[in-house]
């Protein structure tokens, strides 16, 4: 196995480091343009402008952020438990139709193993399942957070109106945060449907989520 010092932090981490700015890039921006339209909001009702640390801790912004963060993880979460079991013929995302492969195989404690699989135990059982209770974990969190924001921003803008606060219990029965939350997640699985079944006739070279160019479409798995 060639050394990972053959090649520089940045060609190692290239890809991690990439998607990472971005995403710090464009939330960077949807804060500034969320901001700017929220005060345009206030301005129009005539209620005082937030200036950027009190948008920052408002419920718009919150609720803005972990809305999309929960959807993302609720994707991830499912999709790597249901790719256990399930198959698409073709699909560059599914393990072929029949046999076991390297990641279905039990296992084995070497030198280079992580610690986890070298201890074994409940160690072990969980590390096998590690990925997806992170992405649930995550998911929770983000869902938590979604609806802090949510119910955060509903009672601002109540205060602000000289209307009733509600409860949390009250919010949660609600119709809102659900719509909020339902209009993120069908978006996720139907990005998720959509890489799964492109991917059978579709190629892109040099992409590990692309099957070989000269690959026939029933080829099933990278």
């Amino acid at each position: 196995m060639p050394s990972h010092r053959n090649h520089s932090f940045l060609y190692r981490n290239g890809l991690s480091i990439a998607v990472l700015s971005l995403m710090l890039l464009f939330w960077a921006l949807q804060f500034y343009t969320g901001w700017h339209a929220k005060n345009e909001e206030l301005e129009e009702d005539g209620f005082a402008k937030l200036d950027i640390t009190q948008y920052l801790n408002s419920g718009h912004f919150v609720q803005a952020t972990f809305e999309n963060w929960e959807s993302e993880f609720l994707q991830m979460a499912l999709y790597v438990l249901l790719t256990i079991k399930l198959r698409q013929k073709g699909s560059s995302e599914s393990k072929k139709l029949t046999g076991t492969e390297e990641v279905d195989r039990e296992p084995k404690a070497h030198p280079n193993a992580p610690s986890p699989v070298i201890k074994g135990g409940w160690r072990l059982r969980i590390y096998e399942n590690s990925l997806s209770i992170a992405f649930a974990l995550l998911f929770l969190i983000s869902f938590v957070l979604h609806f802090y924001g949510s119910f955060r921003d509903q009672n601002q803008t109540a205060l602000l109106e000289h209307k009733p606060l509600q409860t949390w219990q009250h919010y949660m029965a609600g119709s809102r945060f659900w719509f909020e939350s339902f209009q993120n997640w069908q978006s996720e699985f139907l990005a998720v449907a959509s890489i799964v079944i492109l991917s059978i006739w579709l190629r892109q070279k040099g992409s590990p989520e692309s099957k070989p160019v000269d690959a026939p479409h029933y080829q099933t798995g990278d």
